[in-house]
């Protein structure tokens, strides 16, 4: 799940971020000057915007798709995509009128029109489609082809969200009308709009894709992106070190390694993450709050950022990253305090009756299976700290590691695991709905199944209102009740690394028509917010 500090493909509001253990490492590719290689933990899922949910499939799926709008670099407001502009009428019933691109053409010829966006949308909403994105368009009263060009939809009631969720991928009605969504070969070679059109997928070995030369933005200046399936991190450090790769996402423990290497740019900023421990409420041994804030109390999170993420982390206290206008700085994290932890536990009946180490109420043992996906070495870690202390405090936690597929169809999407290790990666709105409302514990993201009456009205309410000071006191209240209720142990919101080889520039053009390079910045929006400008120079350039 953790894979990356780049801004994930917009809108998907949060994804499970990927982790994945594979059994080979894939060839190297046949050198290139003016090509990007990707190392990449894990495969990809689906090739869809619509039905994927992992980071590794929305990386691509960003190059590929492109929707109506996206966040400028600045994450402070959104600029046109496959729209030029739009209107908005508000009202108790709000419009959003969208004028889209003229002249815009999918990767097979064929022109893309409004029809494509409703189509889209019409997928979505079919109950037959597999996708979480659903909940972002219930408050859709109608949509409308006003024209090939223009596409309009209606709200049942004040949205604020509304605008940023048709940042999704919008999928070619005219390939996909008459076939499965679910099924269709389209998942594994799609056509979209965008700066790159898919090539080759070899399964746990690579993605390949290449220019798009009829990007409307004008031909990306690197002939082909590939994504090499790398699943062991200290197996991709030898890559990149020895430039079987070129960009890399860093490990912590590999930072000060890789900030020594002369022809590495080492690129780190505050992620749009964090990582948790989630409780399964189902289960009657976290069903009491005082355990799930005895066992907060009982994990050392500052340890946790210091050993395991070598500093790059802040420890949070509820649902969203610490960074964020949204977050309740008011609310601070639970303090380590085994004593706390064990009088809570005390409170909640849980004692050793019978003096064999382990905490028991009524003649059961406090015992519980703490699992993660393998092949993320920052979980891997975590979780044997957390099962060192657990059990120091008289629980008895068993830790066990599962492939991905694995790990989410048998455990996390069937609700079957007592607790587990995960991280969301977030949009920059807070309407974190599809993971916390109870609506969603069958449909979205809410596989702990927390229910809290007032955190519901509150996400409601949140989506209702467009003044950002209004907006904050309900996120800032809704952060006060899930700290309180604890239904996860917030751990860290880590601070994103990146490794890419200096080789790479930006390339853009003067008012004369002169090529000019600079130096490739960490965006707010992430490091690739200008990748169709990255450029390998064949000449020499000059480093600032």
């Amino acid at each position: 799940m953790r894979m990356k500090t780049v801004l994930l493909s917009f809108p998907l509001l949060f994804l499970i971020l990927l982790g994945i253990n594979l059994i080979f490492v894939s060839s190297r590719p046949t050198p290139m000057v003016n090509q990007l290689i990707i190392s990449s933990i894990g495969d990809a899922s689906y090739l869809n915007p619509v039905l994927a949910q992992d980071s590794a499939s929305s990386d691509i799926n960003g190059l590929v798709f492109n929707g109506l709008i996206k966040y400028n670099r600045d994450l402070q407001g959104f600029v046109g995509d496959l729209a030029e502009s739009w209107e908005i009428r508000p009202g108790p019933e709000p419009e959003i009128t969208f004028f889209l691109r003229r002249g815009v053409l999918w990767h097979d010829g064929k022109p893309f029109s409004a029809e494509d966006v409703k189509f889209t949308y019409d997928k979505i909403m079919d109950e037959k489609t597999q996708t979480v994105r659903r909940s972002d368009y219930e408050l859709v009263k109608k949509v409308e082809v006003v024209d090939p060009y223009t596409f309009r939809v209606t709200y049942k009631q004040p949205f604020s969200p509304g605008l940023g969720t048709w940042g999704i991928g919008i999928l070619p009605k005219h390939r996909l009308e008459k076939e499965d969504i679910n099924t269709t070969s389209f998942n594994r070679s799609p056509i979209g709009t965008g700066p790159f059109r898919f090539v080759e997928w070899v399964s746990d070995e690579k993605i390949v894709l290449e220019a798009n030369p009829r990007y409307f933005e004008g031909r990306p200046q690197l002939d082909r992106i590939i994504y090499r399936i790398i699943p062991e991190t200290s197996l991709s450090e030898m890559e990149l070190l020895t430039r079987g790769v070129d960009y890399y996402g860093v490990l912590p423990h590999q930072y000060q390694r890789m900030n020594e290497i002369p022809f590495l740019k080492i690129y780190s900023q505050p992620s749009l993450s964090y990582t948790y421990i989630g409780y399964n409420l189902k289960n009657p041994l976290f069903q009491d709050k005082r355990v799930r804030q005895a066992l907060t109390h009982a994990i050392h999170r500052e340890e946790i950022v210091q050993y395991v993420l070598y500093g790059f982390g802040n420890v949070i206290s509820g649902p969203f990253p610490s960074h964020l206008w949204y977050y309740n700085p008011n609310v601070k994290p639970l303090p380590y305090d085994p004593v706390k932890a064990k009088k809570l536990l005390t409170e909640a009946g849980w004692r050793d009756t019978d003096g064999d180490g382990v905490l028991d109420r009524e003649g059961k043992p406090f015992r519980f299976k703490l699992i993660t996906n393998s092949g993320n070495d920052i979980r891997r870690d975590v979780g044997v700290l957390v099962q060192r202390q657990l059990r120091e405090l008289g629980i008895d936690v068993t830790f066990e590691t599962y492939e991905w597929s694995v790990f989410l169809k048998n455990f996390i999407n069937a609700k079957h695991f007592d607790a587990c290790i995960l991280g969301w990666s977030l949009s920059p709105d807070p309407d974190d709905y599809m993971i916390w409302h109870s609506s969603q514990i069958e449909k979205g993201f809410n596989f702990i199944s927390y229910v809290n009456p007032e955190a519901d009205r509150l996400w409601e309410e949140g989506r209702k209102e467009y003044d950002l000071e209004r907006r904050r006191k309900i996120y800032w209240r809704i952060h006060e009740l899930i700290a309180e209720d604890q239904p996860y142990t917030f751990l860290f919101s880590p601070i994103g690394i990146s490794a890419l080889q200096k080789k790479f520039v930006l390339v853009e053009r003067d008012p004369s028509g002169r090529e000019i390079y600079r130096p490739i910045q960490m965006e707010k929006a992430g490091l690739m917010y200008d990748l169709i400008k990255w450029y390998v120079p064949r000449g020499i350039v000059m480093e600032k």
